[in-house]
Order: C-alpha cells, then sequence, then structure tokens
C-alpha cells in the first residue's frame, strides 16, 4: 500500500477559544485530487492551513509519511505550496518577480536565483498565458489575472502537494475552467496531489476524485462526488433547497427557489 500523500488524524484547533475543528480524519493518496466542501465556518481554510504547517497540528498531519512537525520550512516547501484566498503581495512587485518567489526554498541563503531557476519561471509563466504580464505589477492586474499569478507561483516550488483554498473564487467561467483544466492536467502528467476548498459545487464535482464535507468542524460525509453531492446531505448542511443533475464529469447542483413556480 502507498504511503497517503496526506494523513491527517485527530486534528483539533481552537482560535480565539472557538473550537474550529473537532477531530478531523483526512487521506489523500498520492496523485489523487479531494476537494473539501462546506457551509461557511466550518473550518475548510483552516483544514488546508493545518496541513500546509501554516496552524500548528501537533502529531496529527503527516505528509508522505512524514510527520508535518518534523520537517523544516525549507523541506516542508519542496513539498507542499499553497494558493490562499488573499495571498499578501509585497508593495510595487512585479508579476515576475512575485513567481520567483516560488523558488526560494531551492535558493541557498544569500544567493541568486540560477538559470535554472528563471527558466522554471518562464515556463510556467507561459503555461498559465503569463508571458505578456511579466513585468506589470501585480496591483495592477484584474481579480482573475492575480489569480492566475497566485497560482504560477505555486507551480514554480515545484511541489508534489499542492493545496487550493478557493482557487477560482476571483475568476469568471472560462478561466475557471481554464486554471481547473490546467491543475488537472499537471496533476496528471507530473503526479501532482491536490487538495482544495471550494464553494462551487458542481465545478468541485467535475473535477475531485473524491470530495469531503465539512461542518461545524467535523467531517459529515467522504467518498466519489456522487455519494456526497446529494440533495439530502446538501439540504441538511447547507440549508439549502437544490436539485443534484448528472452531468458528463460529475454532479451538476442548481438552486431551486422556494415557493410555486412562475407561470
Amino acid at each position: 500500500m502507498r504511503v497517503p500523500a496526506v494523513q491527517v488524524r485527530g486534528l483539533h484547533v481552537r482560535l480565539g477559544g472557538a473550537v474550529i475543528l473537532a477531530g478531523v480524519d483526512l487521506t489523500v493518496a498520492p496523485g489523487e485530487w479531494v476537494t473539501v466542501i462546506g457551509p461557511n465556518g466550518a473550518g475548510k481554510s483552516t483544514l488546508l492551513r493545518a496541513v500546509g504547517g501554516l496552524l500548528p497540528a501537533p502529531g496529527a498531519v503527516s505528509l508522505f509519511g512524514t510527520p508535518s512537525g518534523a520537517l523544516r520550512r525549507r523541506e516542508r516547501a519542496r513539498v507542499v505550496a499553497t494558493v490562499a484566498q488573499s495571498p499578501v503581495v509585497p508593495a510595487g512587485m512585479s508579476v515576475f518577480d512575485y513567481v520567483l518567489l516560488g523558488r526560494t526554498p531551492y535558493i541557498a541563503p544569500l544567493g541568486r536565483e540560477s538559470a535554472a531557476d528563471l527558466a522554471v519561471v518562464h515556463d510556467v509563466l507561459d503555461r498559465l498565458d503569463l508571458t505578456g504580464f511579466h513585468g506589470r505589477e501585480l496591483a495592477t492586474l484584474s481579480g482573475g489575472e492575480r489569480q492566475r499569478v497566485f497560482l504560477a507561483r505555486a507551480l514554480a516550488q515545484g511541489a508534489t502537494l499542492l493545496l487550493l483554498d478557493e482557487p477560482t473564487s476571483a475568476l469568471d467561467i472560462g478561466h475557471q475552467q481554464e486554471v481547473l483544466e490546467l491543475v488537472d492536467q499537471l496533476r496528471r502528467t507530473h503526479g501532482l496531489t491536490v487538495l482544495a476548498t471550494m464553494h462551487d459545487l458542481s465545478v468541485a464535482g467535475e473535477y475531485a476524485d473524491r470530495m469531503v464535507l465539512l461542518a461545524d468542524g467535523r467531517v459529515v460525509a467522504a467518498g466519489p462526488p456522487d455519494q456526497v453531492l446529494t440533495e439530502e446531505l446538501l439540504s441538511r448542511h447547507y440549508r439549502a433547497r437544490v436539485r443534484v443533475v448528472p452531468g458528463d464529469h460529475g454532479p451538476l447542483v442548481v438552486p431551486s427557489r422556494p415557493g410555486p413556480p412562475r407561470h
């Protein structure tokens, strides 16, 4: 049996005295795409931050068989890359320099980037259709363009585990598909493992191998999309009226307005 890319066992997180995660278990196999869904406040982003080492999780998280706490910062950065919802961007930084930050784990302290580092950045910018933006300041880009730059930095890290926190929240439907198709292509060709959170349930169901539904800090359902995206589960935990219909790549979730239909 292969060592899991991500193993979470009994993860508890308290922030400001409030319980955010209450004993979460999660396993992600190498090369798998798992998407975590759930209503606002369920603990999705907190789970990703704990897996990525941004929150303390003593003994609860292992990455590729190594306890997360045993990984030094540079070692962890070579294993896991995170695309946060709203990354902090240094003022005045260009697209190229921001993506180059993804190579930091490979550059010696007080050293300079190598020709190989620069080549990786150029390649990633090209694959994400960002070459024409390389000299632009991030502050001048649209929300969708910035989101692609954030993904480019993560890909430039060369990590084998990609954590995506609402990766398409700022994108129109066309760029949503472009970014997710690119991630899926890279996953298949380079063996990436993807752990994501997403609000758009239909899109989530089309790309994920498995889904995990969080509610009140606990896992309430896990499995293939057609077992998690059910009208009964979504109605109970999102308090929403929806219809779930079969799609070509997974279940499609359609909001259904309550009350009698219009005539």
